[in-house]
């Protein structure tokens, strides 16, 4: 083959290349993102070699790569070719208009010495140094559009960008800066020990990342993607690796003003903290955010939170949903704070999260992924709190989130009481929580439900989920009783409170409330298998496949006590109610006549009842009690004695919605509502 033609076929497939990759541009990102890109499939090429790079890994080629850019800005979109070396550098500075296409094999490297220095920021008391100064990073851009970097090369830090606050002489501590930039794509490349930050990008809007790798080094990184002040982002496709925040959200005061953070879209991607948070909204939070969404993501670890939302500095956070998220290997699966740092101009006051919604998220093995580091602690309780001012809230939905926590804690810890900590942010502050499933303080309007279950590995004597001032506050879950645990949900302070679902022994969630107050109007209802009770001679189990679950509960023939209640022979389910009420009593019973009709009962060992009179019937069917109960939330007991040796008794209900009529369900003799009564 001849060189040009070897030349010309190298040129038809980097072309191609490019075109799909427009192509694939313009399918993926926000409507307005990439209005040029498709330029580029006929862009000019300027290789950075003919520029007078040398690529030899030792040589500062940052002059020539600067040349081969503002040639291919001055060509209205020109593709600035790295092919295959090492490219060491000093800063490199980005203009409109340009690609910088790193080919198979090609790295640029940052410099150990000689980096831009940091450019003076009035602002700079706002936030942390690396937030604060833009010109000391390997690749640099400032009001730029049009600009992109592709194929398949690295951008590596090589240790030399600085991961500290204070950076030395001479060193950078950003792989990529860009601010206020519009019309951006990262696509397809590596980034490799990129100090404080992988990409910090301030201010910028229509950005596409896709299929970006960056890489977790001991030494030599720490944030992977920082989105600040942004709008119609798209990242997807990726993996985003690091030691501190790995995918983070922020809104700083870098700039002098602040934009909205809003319509980004984070999906289909691979996340790993190895010290910190994995998805993180701030510290960082001057400016609100809205209209975030995270689709498909796989947390593989966070040192501190899996998923973390913080507004410390007065942001307004909301119309934010997590669906389809896997969480492994985070020391707090979720975590959400409004705190009192106010580290903005004006000192703003306490934010809001709010309208914040998670649904399929699951997470296992949820421990710390480093021995040591940040995290404080090997596992720590999800949290939802505001500020003894400031409730989180309302909005806050939980929909099929099902963690499994380590576990392993005493009964004790439940008496905890972690203080308030309105000027931190680290999950960690709070230590040990009263909960082990999810621990909410200051909420107002906070729902659980549809799915929702919390497991834990090893005995955890703690409730499952505690809720302490709030209002508005709904549980529909199932949840693991320890062995030694008092209760499953404690509410405290709570006006407005709905508990439904069961714990694993089978049984209602236990309550525990105190200054507290149901929903008005929200009525109860259990349904319960008599034979799963305690059952005492002469009265005994028995099968019959017609009956709900196959047995049902008489007295052995021959058996009467009709003119009172018999000391044994009694069927006494336990159960336990979420909200206080009156309550009515149902039972699918058999009485096939008159002189076989009857039972007696009774509740919490009160005054026994003579049930007589039951309507007649050889096959099972529901009947109603001449007893009404007024039980508070709690623990309580109904209990049936014999009184005529051929009544039988099935299945119980209890409820106090006026408007109840008991089910057998659709079929086999299910109850229409998940069973809630158990035997004791």
């Amino acid at each position: 083959m001849t060189a040009a033609r070897s030349a010309a076929r190298s040129a038809a497939r980097s072309a191609a290349r490019l075109a799909a990759w427009a192509f694939a541009l313009t399918l993926a990102a926000p409507a307005a993102a990439v209005p040029t890109a498709a330029l580029a499939a006929r862009a000019a090429e300027f290789n950075v070699r003919d520029h007078g790079a040398t690529g030899n890994g030792s040589t500062n080629d940052d002059d020539a790569i600067d040349r081969a850019i503002n040639a291919a800005s001055a060509a209205n979109g020109g593709i600035v070719v790295f092919p295959s070396g090492t490219y060491r550098a000093r800063t490199i500075h980005l203009k409109s208009n340009v690609t910088i296409r790193l080919d198979a094999g090609a790295t640029v490297r940052a410099a150990s010495s000689g980096m831009d220095t940091p450019e003076s920021n009035a602002y700079d008391d706002y936030q942390d140094f690396g937030h604060s100064h833009f010109n000391n990073s390997l690749f640099v851009g400032r009001g730029v559009s049009n600009v992109h970097f592709a194929g398949s090369g690295t951008i590596d830090g090589d240790g030399n960008l600085s991961t500290s606050n204070s950076p030395p002489s001479g060193a950078a501590n950003k792989a990529i800066a860009l601010t206020e930039c519009a019309d951006v794509s990262i696509t397809g490349i590596s980034i490799r020990r990129g100090g404080h930050f992988m990409a910090l990008l301030n201010g910028c809007h229509d950005v596409l990342i896709d299929d970006l790798r960056t890489y977790y080094a001991e030494n030599g990184v720490r944030d992977g993607i920082n989105l600040i002040n942004s709008w119609n982002v798209t990242l997807q496709n990726s993996r985003i690796e690091s030691s501190d925040d790995a995918i983070a959200l922020k809104s700083d005061y870098a700039l002098g003003h602040t934009y909205t953070s809003q319509n980004i879209r984070v999906r289909n991607t691979t996340v790993y903290s190895h010290e910190n948070n994995a998805l993180q909204f701030g510290s960082e939070t001057c400016g609100s955010f809205r209209d975030i969404r995270f689709d498909d993501i796989t947390v593989l670890g966070g040192g501190k939170a899996g998923i973390g939302m913080v507004s410390m500095d007065g942001a307004i956070i909301e119309d934010v949903h997590y669906t389809n998220i896997s969480l492994t290997r985070t020391t707090t699966p979720i975590f959400m704070k409004i705190g009192e740092r106010r580290r903005c101009p004006g000192s703003p006051p306490a934010g809001r999260i709010r309208d914040i919604h998670l649904t399929n998220v699951t997470g296992t093995d949820l421990t710390a992924p480093e021995p040591s580091g940040t995290t404080g602690g090997p596992e720590l309780t999800s949290t939802i709190t505001g500020t003894p001012a400031v409730d989180i809230g309302p909005g806050i939905t939980l929909d099929n989130v099902r963690l499994t926590v380590p576990g392993d804690h005493p009964a004790s810890d439940a008496d905890r009481v972690p203080g308030e900590f309105l000027t931190t942010y680290p999950p960690r502050d709070y230590g040990t929580r009263p909960a082990f499933g999810i621990w909410a303080r200051h909420v107002r309007g906070l729902t659980v439900g549809n799915g929702s279950a919390v497991r834990f590995d090893d005995n955890d004597n703690r409730p499952a989920f505690i809720v302490d001032d709030g209002s508005d506050v709904r549980l529909d879950v199932s949840a693991q009783r320890g062995s030694g645990s008092a209760y499953d949900v404690g509410v405290s302070g709570v006006t407005g409170y709905t508990v439904t679902g069961a714990n694993t022994s089978g049984g209602a969630l236990r309550v525990r409330a105190t200054n507290s107050t149901p929903t008005p109007g929200d009525p109860v209802t259990l349904y319960g298998e008599a034979e799963s009770g305690a059952v005492t001679e002469p009265m005994r189990t028995l099968a019959d496949p017609a009956a709900s679950g196959g047995s049902y509960v008489s007295v052995a023939p021959g058996n009467d006590s009709k003119s009172s209640a018999p000391a044994t022979g009694h069927a006494t389910l336990s159960f336990a109610l979420p909200r206080p009420g009156t309550f009515r009593v149902w039972a699918r019973v058999i009485a096939a006549n008159d002189g076989d009709d009857s039972f007696w009962v009774r509740s919490d060992g009160g005054t026994w009842t003579n049930w007589n009179g039951i309507p007649l019937g050889t096959s099972w069917h529901w009947a109603q009690l001449p007893v009404t109960y007024t039980l508070g939330a709690g623990s309580h007991t109904v209990a049936f004695a014999y009184r005529e040796d051929g009544a039988r008794l099935d299945r119980v209900a209890l409820s106090s919605d006026p408007a109840f009529t008991p089910s057998d369900g659709p079929s086999g003799g299910l109850p229409a509502v998940p069973l809630a009564v158990t035997g004791s």
